[in-house]
């Protein structure tokens, strides 16, 4: 099974999958740390990848997406981007839509939170 295989397979299986440095409950970069730590605040259920562990995960993803820089977040398969996009639709709402019109499940308030506190 090529990267791009292993790459498309865990995308389809999962709802949610954040592509990252380290893991959710340990991040080894500043940019995956914020991504995953408002996915962890919004309760939002995610499969983690950490690409330290595969040299080929870590290119394939780049490949897949064709997007240079990791984290990357996927919903229901699709490429939503890095931690400056997440960052601004988290701020914006956007990230709220985008989960409810996808039926992922998250916690409003939390999302309320995050907005009133960088308001």
């Amino acid at each position: 099974m090529t990267a791009q295989d292993r790459i498309r397979d865990t995308v389809s299986k999962n709802d949610v999958v954040l592509y990252m440095k380290g893991t959710k409950t340990m991040p080894q970069c500043g940019f995956s740390s914020r991504v995953a730590g408002v996915l962890n605040f919004m309760g939002i259920d995610y499969a983690d990848v950490n690409v330290l562990e595969d040299a080929e995960i870590r290119q394939g993803i780049k490949d897949y997406s064709d997007w240079p820089t990791i984290p990357q977040l996927y919903v229901k398969g699709e490429f939503v981007g890095g931690c400056d996009i997440v960052t601004e639709m988290t701020l914006s709402g956007e990230l709220d839509q985008l989960l409810a019109d996808k039926g992922i499940a998250f916690n409003k308030d939390a999302a309320d939170q995050i907005r009133a506190a960088n308001a």
